[in-house]
């Protein structure tokens, strides 16, 4: 059976979520196609320590505050998860869990949506599948060699895991420096940290609300013609949350240079040397999982798609929302991706005329 609605959001975390909240403020007809059986997006799949950067009430999505979590001023992914939970109850979102896009097709005048349980014709479509979904491992020589276990940070969970291993953990942004600092600190494996360059940590003051300003002002200045400000990226790579100032400042999160490639047992360092290794943790970033829009015929330079704000260059009745800053600044965060959501849902009830 074919189903007919305005608007298909491919994505049911905070992003599609906050797409839902904003096309029910405009009395649109929609759906929410969600691969994940229950709600939380990808932050039910989260490594245990893991924490966000900014307190509750800088975390939230549009009209509903994140309550505070007990004893903590920086929530846990368990109390995310308990949050989009609530959120998607409160706003009666028509969520359909376990769900799976596999693809977006031109029909005519509408675009056709086809999952592993139905078919849809909607007039436009949200794409807002994250990239959690797609993790990113580069071609380092020697890794198919490797015979030790190879795991990414969507795989990791606790450092009970990797008791008595030797581990390398490759990555120097957030990931890696979190999960190094958590295997670190609680001292059952031999933990290396490896970076392919030194790792810039931002001031120990910085937190997610700053990092929210400096990305929506540098989003203002590109918009007026003025100056790139850099953004984030001109302040450093990773947040000083207090696991990683913990292991930093007792000498336990020290990056070493990449190596040169991967053996059997191990790793060949730049200088020839070589070190045995039991396990390799990739915390090597993620790519877009756009491969459900592959039919459009869109993706341009490193997967993207190109956008004139949220809505496809190529495809005007396409949406991308919550990928990055090249969908909206700060559009991959909790509190970020409101604001690119109330304009995607604007623009989508201006062209259906509503």
């Amino acid at each position: 059976m074919t189903r007919h609605v305005d608007v298909v959001v491919v994505g049911g975390g905070q992003a599609g979520l906050a797409a839902g909240y904003h096309l029910r403020r405009r009395s649109l007809d929609f759906t929410i196609l969600d691969a994940d059986p229950a709600p939380g997006g990808s932050w039910q799949h989260m490594w245990d320590s893991l924490h966000l950067f900014s307190p509750a009430d800088h975390s939230s999505l549009p009209g509903r505050l994140m309550p505070a979590q007990p004893g903590e001023t920086y929530p846990d992914a368990g109390h995310v998860v308990d949050y989009l939970t609530d959120y998607e109850k409160r706003y009666d979102l028509p969520v359909q869990h376990g769900t799976r896009v596999g693809a977006v097709h031109r029909d005519g005048d509408r675009l056709r949506v086809e999952a592993d349980s139905g078919t849809w014709r909607a007039r436009a479509v949200v794409s807002a599948t994250g990239t959690w979904s797609r993790p990113f491992v580069p071609a380092v020589p020697g890794r198919g060699d490797f015979t030790g276990g190879q795991t990414h940070t969507v795989d990791y969970r606790r450092p009970a895991d990797f008791a008595g291993q030797r581990v390398l953990v490759v990555g120097g942004g957030n990931s890696g420096a979190q999960i190094a600092a958590d295997l670190a600190l609680d001292g059952r494996a031999e933990t290396t940290w490896v970076t392919q360059r030194p790792p810039r940590f931002l001031p120990d003051d910085i937190d997610g609300r700053v990092l929210f300003d400096v990305a929506t002002a540098r989003r203002r200045a590109l918009d007026e013609g003025r100056g790139d400000t850099g953004g984030v990226a001109s302040l450093g790579d990773v947040v000083a949350v207090p696991p990683v100032r913990a292991a930093r400042d007792a000498g336990l999160l020290r990056a070493h240079p990449m190596f040169r490639r991967l053996t059997a047992t191990g790793v060949r360092w730049a200088d020839g040397s070589r070190s045995d290794a039991d396990a390799i943790i990739w915390c090597t970033g993620f790519r877009p999982a756009l491969a459900h829009l592959a039919p459009l015929g869109l993706r341009g330079p490193r997967g993207h798609v190109e956008t004139a704000g949220t809505e496809a260059v190529g495809e005007p009745r396409l949406h991308l929302l919550g990928y990055g800053d090249w969908t909206g600044p700060a559009s991959a965060t909790l509190i970020g991706v409101g604001r690119p959501a109330r304009e995607a849902a604007h623009r989508i009830a201006r062209r259906l005329d509503v």
